[in-house]
């Protein structure tokens, strides 16, 4: 049963109270709201299933039903009602920039920032506010200090663009990459702890980490990875696009120093809008990716100086959280589990389904990736879009190449059939692109 005292903690919390006037101000989500009124009282994975609950949620988004969006991991489309506020604070800002901008608008992101934290289960002072998860993280790959020689661990099923910022310090510093092949999929988190350790050396300085691999699903040992580094004096760095409001998982559960995440995926906050979780004691050995000065050494804000910046997205991220809170973490997670279990049972039904993910919640997060034997995933991708109008990822990695499958709460289970029926086409009749 959901925890009561945690439901009404995270509504009662200060930026909860702030926001909601602000926050449930469309009709769809005031419907929302009431919705999950008693969703607190009820087992989650019962409210998963719940189909007159989810309806309402998904009426709140303005998404185009002419399509099936199944790259939520992407960039997720916002509510309605954080559309609106983003755009209500934009009006605001441009009828006086520099004053309601500076003056006005910016203080108010504190109370953002606050959200942000209790969400993650840290102190608010450890909360920067980025434009996404890869800032975030190039803040850490970039801010830790370096020698030539200095060994960096990774693997290479870490997002592309994580492995380019190191490539980078290997062309500039000097600096060793060394990429851990992953096993697809994998049930044995010692096992993957092994990997890592079999990898340290004295000259091992950073490791870098998914909370779940982005192009699989696959969930890492995270806190058993901390303490590795930690009891070696390694930072490690975990990248949480795929955790964060994802995941019903807080700090406490991972206890990393360093975590990056974009809110634009799953929290579905506005585009472009990002966090950083670094812990206190480390914020002064962090280096900004832009300049600060010297008196802020200690301050997390220093990560946000970036020159001028939009405080409508930051702004309206409250909105984002505030909806979040209304459906509940455990219930969010849980509808997306489902939504998983809906097209991989049906397809897994097909004996040339391949998944290149565990479906055991232990090892996974919530999105899956699928191949089919006897089609190509290039112009499978390809033929889903163009003839079924059904948007998803081709990945062509050559240990888990196949359909990266990352629905979200606004789709319907019925474009989840129009999913598994072109599917089930293709393996009957085969494709033509």
């Amino acid at each position: 049963m959901h925890d009561r005292r945690r439901f009404l903690g995270a509504l009662a919390y200060p930026a909860a109270v702030a926001l909601a006037p602000a926050c449930f101000t469309t009709r769809g989500a005031e419907r929302v709201r009431g919705a999950f009124a008693d969703a607190h009282t009820l087992d989650p994975d019962d409210v998963a299933r719940d189909e007159a609950r989810w309806f309402e949620v998904q009426q709140a988004f303005t998404c185009d039903r002419s399509t099936v969006n199944l790259n939520n991991g992407g960039v997720c489309p916002a509510p309605e009602v954080v559309q609106a506020a983003m755009k209500r604070h934009l009006d605001y800002s441009n009828t006086l920039p520099s004053q309601h901008l500076w003056q006005t608008l910016e203080p108010q992101k504190e109370t953002v920032r606050d959200g942000l934290a209790r969400l993650f289960g840290c102190h608010r002072e450890e909360v920067a506010i980025t434009r996404n998860a890869s800032e975030s993280l190039q803040i850490c790959q970039f801010g830790l200090d370096l020698e030539r020689g200095d060994e960096v661990l990774t693997s290479d099923q870490d997002y592309p663009r994580m492995l380019t910022t190191f490539e980078q310090r290997v062309r500039r510093d000097g600096i060793v990459l060394k990429k851990i092949r992953l096993p697809v999929p994998c049930e044995d988190f010692g096992a993957l702890l092994g990997l890592y350790e079999r990898e340290l050396t004295p000259r091992t300085k950073m490791i870098l980490v998914s909370h779940v691999v982005n192009i699989t699903g696959q969930r890492m040992p995270v806190k058993e990875l901390v303490e590795l580094g930690r009891s070696r004096g390694i930072p490690v760095i975990v990248d949480g696009a795929h955790g964060f409001a994802n995941l019903d998982v807080r700090l406490a559960e991972l206890g990393c120093d360093y975590y990056g995440t974009s809110l634009h995926k799953w929290l579905f906050a506005p585009h472009g809008t990002g966090m950083l979780f670094v812990r206190r004691d480390k914020i002064r050995g962090l280096w900004p990716l832009m300049a600060a000065t010297e008196k802020q050494d200690d301050d997390v804000r220093k990560f946000e100086e970036i020159g001028t910046h939009p405080a409508a997205n930051f702004l309206a991220i409250g909105e984002a959280l505030a909806f979040h809170h209304g459906i509940g973490p455990a219930n969010k997670e849980a509808r997306l589990r489902y939504l998983r279990s809906v097209w991989t049972q049906r397809l897994c039904a097909n004996p040339r389904t391949r998944l290149n993910t565990s479906l055991a919640k232990p090892f996974s997060g919530t999105h899956a990736n699928v191949r089919f034997e006897g089609l190509d995933t290039r112009e499978l991708h390809t033929w889903l879009w163009e003839k079924h109008k059904i948007f998803t990822v081709a990945i062509l990695h050559p240990d888990c190449e196949g359909l990266r499958i990352t629905p979200s709460v606004h789709n319907t289970l019925q474009e989840l059939e129009r999913f598994c029926d072109a599917l089930e086409e293709a393996l009957e009749k085969g494709i033509a692109t």
